[in-house]
């Protein structure tokens, strides 16, 4: 059984592959998500529920923190 500080990995190679189901981005990888898009969910709707929304807010910390670079290999 899994901490709860215990990060799934699997999650990054899904930001990488997975493409927004829906809105003004829709068709394109969670990973190139503009900044702006991600601020926006966050500040209006908060991120959806479930396996997108965990994907989204984790893209959104990633570029926050400036790590965009540990997806690239993933890509």
């Amino acid at each position: 059984m899994e901490s709860p500080n215990t990060f799934d990995s699997s999650v990054l190679l899904d930001i990488v592959k997975t493409k927004m189901p829906f809105g003004k981005y829709k068709d394109r990888l969670l990973c190139d998500l503009p900044d702006s898009y991600l601020e926006w969910f966050l500040r209006n709707e908060g991120f959806p529920k479930g396996k997108l929304g965990q994907m989204m807010a984790t893209v959104y910390e990633i570029k926050l923190n400036g790590l965009e670079y540990l997806l690239k290999p993933l890509k």
